[in-house]
């Protein structure tokens, strides 16, 4: 059964077309181009116990999106070392392993989440699915080039298009499976008529003779539901978000199709070339800065110009990655207080489905353009744009907290719609840009190793956009408590101001309860709290343009020695003997 799976029983024949290849690719780019939808799952996970708000046991915003980083980092760590093998056993095999490591992956969060056990939710889906993530990333990447080598840019975009567009398919589903799955938690009542202590930060009330843990949700935070609900007073621990259902389901689901598109895999035979395609001139691919050599994948790392595009996608990446990994909740803090009408969790829910079709559009759009203009400018253009749009954000987000017009919010909806196009498109076209840079023998290895570029822009960019929310959080909350009369706020909360950490810790006292209580003609600051990240996103966008800039052919001492007369012979060997066995094969 194995041998079934590896490179040499996946040869194709020479007529055999290669248009059937890119839908496979595509569709296990699908699957784990999923992980992009991860902020759905932000809402339902910190209220695990709460439901409909979070509790003091649930797990915190920061917890639950470090889950997306760790899976981003083992996609880049996987990545980098399934690329060699890739080379080795071919797209098949890594593709099979894949669908094992990502469905298995959602199947052990599930458990995790069904047992409250945070670790293994990480372990499954940050862990095990994030090496799926980077198998399934790297599978189709190298296949493509070579059967496209006439269009390198447009290949690399349709395999990673999928990438980009898993949120997209994902995002209806996973709401549409939360909401089959949900069940709300039992009513007590309007806060008002139920007796409320506070114990130790934690706001309790009697049930059946006994002191239970209860949660206050307000009509705003019903909002979100996924049914009509009142507002008042709930039991903690006694709904159910829907969470656990949806990781099991989506688990066999991709599963079964990434298993399916790995077994449609095939790969052309060495020194196959398009029928009519000639390579271009030696003056044509020095004019785009593209090799006619090869380098190999060891010889790679010790260039100059593998860290400089190192830099280049870590920062690209780092800029975007953190916005994706709190879209939803990003959308309904700068917007949801100041056009409540128009940004609902419906609405939150659309902008997470729309990155994802700019970021799939951007990814083949932009690769397939830079097949015109070249790779070096294409990034040119990501850079000095994207620090613009960046820098229009915080702006977008201060005027909309003075004067709440439509306005602001189509300012930041258009901004981060083409960031994300940048965004996408910098995944898809940095794969044609190696083979330019190094050639296409050993494009997938390397490939693979660049992205540990990813891995580390897996932490940095929600490292950066959590710790500086959560700096602008505290900051908030001292600056309106402050602003409360302490009678006031001893009669909303049943514990005095100097008591604020411990209720803060207990996600008893939040900004929106305190703006329910703060004067007349207090600024709402939620909407800022994403301001000084924008700032240090568009600071590295200035770094990654600098390396961007210097990168330069690779210096021939880095080449390949003798690799046409060594490639040449092998055509040879195989056009003599090998033609019949790999046609019976395909």
């Amino acid at each position: 059964m194995f041998d079934s799976l590896k490179k040499e029983h996946i040869v194709a024949r020479d007529d055999f077309n290669r248009w059937k290849v890119p839908p496979a690719s595509i569709a296990i780019h699908l699957c784990i181009g999923s992980v992009y939808a991860w902020s759905i799952f932000n809402p339902p996970l910190t209220k695990q116990f709460g439901v409909v708000a979070a509790s003091a046991g649930d797990w915190d915003l920061q917890s639950v999106v470090w889950i997306f980083s760790v899976a981003i980092v083992f996609l880049g760590l996987a990545a980098a070392f399934a690329g060699k093998w890739l080379e080795e056993v071919g797209p098949r095999m890594v593709g099979v392993v894949a669908a094992l490591c990502w469905g298995g992956g959602f199947i052990i969060g599930g458990f995790g989440i069904m047992t409250h056990q945070l670790w293994l939710v990480y372990l499954g889906y940050g862990v095990i699915g994030g090496c799926g993530l980077g198998l399934g990333y790297v599978s189709p990447v190298s296949t493509l080039i070579r059967w496209f080598p006439d269009r390198r840019g447009m290949a690399t975009g349709m395999a990673i298009m999928g990438f980009g567009g898993g949120a997209m398919i994902a995002t209806p589903i996973k709401e549409s499976l939360l909401s089959f799955f949900y069940k709300a938690p039992q009513y007590l009542g309007a806060e008002s008529a139920v007796n409320l202590v506070t114990e130790g930060g934690r706001r309790m009330a009697e049930v059946n003779g006994q002191m239970v843990e209860v949660v206050v949700a307000s009509a705003k935070q019903l909002a979100s539901a996924p049914m009509a609900l009142q507002e008042g007073v709930y039991v903690v621990g006694t709904g159910n978000t829907g969470a656990a259902g949806t990781f099991f389901t989506l688990g066999i689901a991709y599963f079964i199709v990434m298993i399916i598109a790995s077994f449609s895999y095939r790969v052309p035979r060495e020194g196959w070339k398009p029928a009519g395609w000639t390579p271009p001139t030696a003056e044509a691919a020095s004019r785009k800065m593209i090799t006619q050599h090869n380098v190999h994948i060891d010889q790679a790392l010790k260039t100059p110009q593998f860290w400089l595009l190192w830099i280049v996608l870590c920062f690209n990446v780092t800029a975007g990655i953190g916005v994706i990994g709190v879209a939803k909740t990003m959308m309904t803090e700068i917007f949801g207080s100041t056009l409540p009408l128009i940004v609902n969790s419906a609405f939150a829910a659309t902008y997470v489905f729309m990155i994802s079709v700019f970021n799939m559009v951007g990814r083949f759009f932009w690769a397939s353009t830079s097949d015109f203009i070249g790779r070096k400018n294409t990034y040119h253009i990501f850079f000095i744009l994207g620090t613009i749009l960046y820098l229009s954000i915080p702006f977008a987000a201060q005027q909309v907290s003075v004067d709440p017009a439509v306005t602001w919010l189509v300012m930041f909806y258009g901004a981060t719609m083409i960031i994300f196009t940048m965004y996408g498109g910098g995944f898809a076209t940095i794969p044609a840009y190696l083979a330019d840079i190094f050639g296409t023998k050993y494009v997938g290895g390397i490939h693979g190793r660049l992205l540990t570029a990813w891995s580390t822009a897996g932490v940095l960019g929600p490292l950066a956009i959590t710790r500086l929310r959560d700096m602008s959080i505290t900051s908030s909350v001292k600056e309106l408590a402050a602003k409360v009369d302490p009678a006031v706020f001893q009669e909303k909360f049943g514990a005095g101001i100097d008591q604020l950490d411990t209720l803060v810790a207990a996600k008893t006292v939040t900004i929106s309860r305190l703006m329910e209580i703060a004067p007349s003609g207090t600024v709402d600051p939620t909407p800022s709290l994403y301001n000084t990240t924008m700032y240090a996103m568009a600071a590295l966008l200035v770094i990654a343009l600098i390396a961007n800039i210097l990168v330069k052919p690779v210096h021939e001492s880095h080449h390949m020695e003798a690799e046409e007369a060594s490639a040449g012979s092998k055509d040879a060997l195989t056009a003599g003997r090998g033609a019949p066995t790999q046609a019976a094969k395909a």
